[in-house]
């Protein structure tokens, strides 16, 4: 049994993949399911098993790409350092993940689609904007921002520049990265709404390198779920 479900978990996981390199590739109106089928090397009634329709496997790249910002962002919120060094980590991820993990790539290119418009509510950018909208409020505490500067414009502007930025990028021949792109767009923001003592500091010493508190962070995180899990197996043996 337990092998069973094994091969059905790899099978799921190898028809999403597959999903997510054609959704990303050609949106969800022209994607097509045999092509899916091919690339995961999975059955039609392998699939059918799985998921319902095409709609039903998008949703499934959809929750996939989620549980991805999701983690990425559980890590950097354990980051004890400056909020703006933190929220730059963070763009940075999102950019390295844009770039590398296909599941965001169909993510992006689904949410645009009008099947899935209210998604955009619920998806990976409602996730890291509220964390990236926290971040801001902190830094306002400690007085990072301007006086009089609102926390919810530097969001909300940080959230359609990054997203006008990898639109951008898919419209045009430009060569440049995506992470120097989103690094662009959040320092002209900073240079309107930061502090001059955070910039002046900035401008000094430059972009920290939090990666390594973040991965230490999501080793943290692994470890309490192993112990939270094997607590549970405890309480149901009792």
């Amino acid at each position: 049994m337990a092998r069973q479900q094994e091969r059905a978990r790899r099978t799921r996981a190898a028809i999403v993949e597959a999903a997510a390199v054609e959704f990303a590739r050609r949106g969800y109106a022209a994607a097509s399911v045999n092509t899916i089928l091919e690339g995961s090397h999975a059955t039609k009634g392998a699939m059918y098993f799985h998921f319902e329709s095409k709609e039903d496997l998008a949703r499934a790249v959809l929750s996939a790409a989620l549980d991805r910002y999701t983690d990425a962002i559980d890590r950097w919120k354990r980051v004890d350092a400056d909020p703006f060094q933190v929220l730059h980590g963070i763009i940075v991820d999102l950019a390295e993940r844009f770039a590398d993990e296909v599941i965001v790539q169909a993510e992006f290119r689904l949410i645009i689609e009008p099947e899935f418009y209210s998604d955009v509510r619920s998806g990976g950018t409602q996730v890291w904007g509220l964390t990236a909208h926290e971040l801001v409020l902190r830094a306002q505490r400690v007085g990072d921002l301007r006086p009089g500067a609102d926390p919810a414009v530097f969001s909300r502007v940080l959230g359609a520049c990054l997203a006008g930025q990898r639109y951008m990028l898919d419209m045009t021949t430009d060569s440049t990265g995506l992470r120097e792109r989103f690094e662009e767009s959040f320092e002209v923001l900073l240079e309107a709404m930061a502090s001059e003592s955070w910039l002046e500091e900035w401008r000094r010493n430059g972009w920290q390198d939090l990666t390594p508190l973040a991965l230490a962070a999501a080793e943290e995180i692994a470890a309490e779920k192993v112990e939270n899990d094997a607590k549970t197996r405890d309480d149901q043996s009792i």
